[in-house]
């Protein structure tokens, strides 16, 4: 069994075992066709279940073609230009050299003795994106598995400045089309129910910086301890940008926490284009971003960023068998003084070989291209009668609907639509989402593939648009 281990004289062995899952891949992403094969549960479920854990293969090929016949052939692949669905990006090839890089390494990010160089190129990250946001020489951060353990850690660090002693006067306010997890950072940050308060939104999608107002000076007035506002630099459902400007200055007039959930508008840090779009931002005490959404990394890659590097002291224990405090007289720098993880993957150096391989404006130009997408998916949607689209795009995100001219029934309507969803998904033709809007069901355009047209749209609507009218169809037979 020893031969399976990764070391200087297995290193042939891992270079064809490598070899040959890599070109098992290259050739599937060179034959897709379409970004699912529609396969269900119940179909796939059985291949897998049938499969004995305790009976090992013995040989990479064979285990590669068990892969193939239960994961590969049925993935969903985000690289296909018609996966419009979730934030999933097509990744960059340099990122996926990182990846196979610090997997085989296996460098573990949590102190220096375990990472050395790896140290110092998170670091070095760290600090060209809070370059990038405008945070100051102060600035610091780490990176993190995802923008939910980044808006956790960075109202962690909120409710610790925020000094007050009774939990339950805290309050966190946030968009009312923010993230789910403030809501879940609340709870586990051990607040009441009612921690959150949700600020409303605006036509367009964006927190109201008047209801913001009344809600800070609501608090103040009862007693209470606004700890963090949340602001959102694009959205989840709709790639909207909060008014970052505004919000800063009522933060700084009540003397609140801002954090800013860049997770999906941090492309436009690269954008030489449209990164005014996110001015404000460097007006932030901390700020979350997801390379591995609009940096097109492999997941995962993300960071939490703060203003004062002093305050990520609210997340540093000490063990003496791993960082003991001596350390930090001797200047050693442990990257998990700094981390809500301890072992932690090298997720920098993908982000890393990036820069150093295409530079941070060729991802602006990719993010760019996205964005004019969608543009260009909005004239679409609003000239065509057959839809009803939510709002211009701030980013990449559409929100839209099938409106059937002989139909009035608003169920009848959210039926059609979410009927038109599962039967594309099922033909696997093509893979949008889904959300609701004023209750009602709407249709989702992620758009974070360079490699989708406007012509790649259209067919897509032509698809949603034929499913919905067969179903209002066979409902109309039916009920005659």
């Amino acid at each position: 069994m020893r031969s399976h281990l990764l070391n200087g004289r297995t290193a042939e062995h891992y270079r064809r075992s490598v070899t040959e899952g890599v070109e098992r891949v290259a050739e599937k992403l060179a034959g897709v066709e379409r970004p699912f094969t529609g396969v269900t549960p119940d179909a796939l479920a059985p291949r897998v279940d049938a499969i004995d854990l305790d009976r090992p293969l013995g040989d990479t090929a064979a285990a590669l073609d068990e892969l193939e016949d239960v994961y590969l052939k049925d993935a969903v692949y985000f690289h296909h230009p018609r996966y419009l669905a979730h934030l999933n990006c097509p990744v960059v090839i340099p990122a996926v050299l990182g990846e196979a890089v610090l997997s085989a390494v296996n460098s573990s990010l949590d102190t220096w003795d375990q990472s050395a160089g790896g140290t110092l190129i998170e670091r070095k990250l760290i600090d060209w994106t809070a370059g990038r946001i405008g945070l100051g020489p102060a600035a610091d951060g780490v990176f993190t598995s995802g923008g939910s353990q980044s808006n956790l850690q960075a109202l962690l660090l909120a409710r610790e400045e925020a000094k007050c002693h009774d939990p339950a006067k805290l309050r966190i306010l946030a968009s009312e089309i923010g993230h789910f997890s403030v809501q879940k950072s609340a709870k586990l940050l051990g607040l009441g129910e009612d921690a959150v308060v949700t600020v409303p939104v605006d036509r367009d999608k964006r927190m109201r910086t008047v209801a913001l107002a009344g809600e800070l000076e609501r608090c103040r007035r009862a007693g209470l301890v606004p700890m963090a506002v949340v602001a959102t630099a694009g959205t989840t459902d709709f790639g909207s940008i909060d008014p970052l400007p505004r919000i800063a200055e009522l933060c700084d007039r009540y003397g609140v926490w801002l954090h800013v959930d860049a997770a999906y508008g941090c492309g436009l840090l690269a954008s030489r284009k449209y990164r005014h779009r996110i001015d404000g931002i460097e007006r932030a005490d901390s700020v979350t971003v997801d390379y591995h959404k609009s940096f097109f990394q492999p997941v995962s890659s993300s960071a939490v960023l703060v203003r004062d590097g002093a305050t990520l002291r609210h997340a540093t224990y000490h063990a003496d068998y791993l960082n003991p405090r001596r350390t930090v007289r001797e200047r050693i720098p442990n990257q998990v003084d700094k981390s809500l993880q301890t072992t932690r993957r090298f997720d920098a150096l993908k982000l890393w070989l990036t820069l150093r391989t295409m530079g941070a404006d060729g991802i602006g130009e990719l993010f760019d291209e996205v964005c004019d997408l969608a543009v260009a998916g909005w004239r679409l949607l609003a000239a065509d009668p057959r839809f009803d689209v939510v709002v211009e795009p701030s980013l990449s995100t559409l929100v839209f609907r099938f409106v059937p001219a002989a139909v009035t029934d608003p169920a009848e309507i959210d039926r059609a639509n979410l009927h038109a969803r599962k039967a594309l998904f099922a033909s696997g033709e093509a893979v949008v989402a889904g959300t609701k809007v004023g209750g009602r069901h709407y249709l989702k355009f992620t758009l974070l593939n360079p490699e989708t047209t406007p012509a790649d749209i259209a067919a897509v609507l032509d698809l949603i648009a034929g499913h919905a009218e067969q179903y209002l169809g066979e409902s109309l037979d039916r009920a005659s």
